[in-house]
């Protein structure tokens, strides 16, 4: 091929992605992004960047355990919530400590062990929850799985919920910041030390969560199970195994976007179903079980609730999503990435 042939292939190429549903919706939301930021400031690009690396983190849980076990997480929002409970609880007692014994170093450090924790105890729910929850139904039933995993993960939120009620009651339990250090100038306004720290944590576990499933022998094997579970088999892929690390990443994600947006989403009972909506917002627009989507999706579904918010009020910020949903739903029911997820007997 000449290098005139390769360079109108690749101009073909990049038109084409620009031509998907995927390439017009990411151009428009940079677009919206940088009208909106002109008119209302550069906190409106701030605030969807920030929060939309938890949504992306959130969603790729869900996106992932979907993907795999084909398992409509209704629950994933009460990983959230212990997510920030564990945060709390660790973070809390800790910071007194450390502020009263005057430890520079420790005072950096024990936001991120308390959020690594609550990572930590997100995953060994998770790891729980197939053991005891998911395993026993998968061995018993096959037929209409997709609907009996839905009522089994709604009662698992319920049970989470009352749960959370009944043992620790209804209060509220959040902290102001993390890191007691001043904010950062970004563009004429000021940006909070700990949103800035959090969406660099988000991009970094982005980053290690793609190098995991891209490189390892477990990423791959996860991988294969999504893609043909009986061709994993035939190969040696232990399914009880993967599955387990499926739920315990999923919900491990979950719990670490809840403890690292403690500061805005405080500890209670139902904390988790605004983050639940927007996960599956996000996974509903990128193509079901479609992880790698789910890092955008999160970004824009963020920015669509922070431009809604802003322009039209705080009321409707699940409204319009669910709109844009309901119309993605009618023209592309795969997602605006494209994606198809099989029934486990089809797999």
């Amino acid at each position: 091929m000449s290098n005139d042939q390769l360079e109108k292939s690749l101009l073909a190429h990049m038109y084409g992605g620009l031509k998907s549903p995927g390439g017009i919706t990411i151009s428009l939301t940079i677009v919206g992004a940088l009208l909106a930021t002109v008119d209302k400031g550069s906190y409106i690009i701030v605030t969807a960047i920030v929060t939309g690396g938890m949504w992306a983190l959130m969603a790729m849980g869900l996106a992932l355990v979907f993907g795999v076990m084909n398992i409509p997480n209704f629950a994933h929002g009460d990983f959230f919530m212990i997510g920030a409970l564990v945060a709390y609880f660790v973070f809390t007692p800790l910071s007194n400590y450390v502020s009263q014994h005057s430890s520079p170093l420790w005072v950096a450090l024990v936001p991120f062990l308390a959020i690594f924790m609550a990572a930590g105890a997100g995953a060994v729910a998770g790891i729980l929850s197939e053991l005891f929850v998911f395993r026993p139904l998968r061995k018993r039933s096959k037929e209409q799985w997709v609907m009996n995993s839905f009522v089994l993960t709604v009662g698992l939120s319920t049970v989470l919920i009352n749960g959370h009620q009944v043992f620790l009651g209804t209060d509220f339990r959040g902290i102001v910041s993390y890191w007691p250090y001043p904010s950062i100038p970004f563009f004429g306004f000021y940006i909070s030390f700990d949103r800035f720290l959090i969406f660099l944590l988000a991009l970094a576990i982005m980053l290690g969560f793609w190098g995991f499933m891209k490189f390892s022998s477990k990423g791959r094997a996860i991988r294969a199970v999504s893609q043909d579970e009986t061709g994993a088999l035939l190969v040696g892929v232990h399914l009880n195994t993967i599955q387990t690390l499926t739920l315990a990443l999923g919900s491990g994600l979950a719990a670490l976007a809840g403890a690292s947006l403690l500061f805005m989403f405080p500890a209670y009972p139902t904390v988790g179903l605004g983050p639940l909506y927007n996960s599956f917002f996000v996974i509903v627009v990128v193509g079901l079980g479609n992880v790698g989507g789910a890092v955008a999706g999160g970004f824009i579904v963020a920015l669509l609730q922070v431009l809604t918010t802003v322009y039209v009020g705080e009321g409707w910020g699940y409204v319009v999503p669910s709109v844009v949903i309901v119309a993605i739903l009618l023209f592309k029911p795969s997602g605006i990435f494209g994606s198809e997820v099989r029934g486990v007997l089809d797999q």
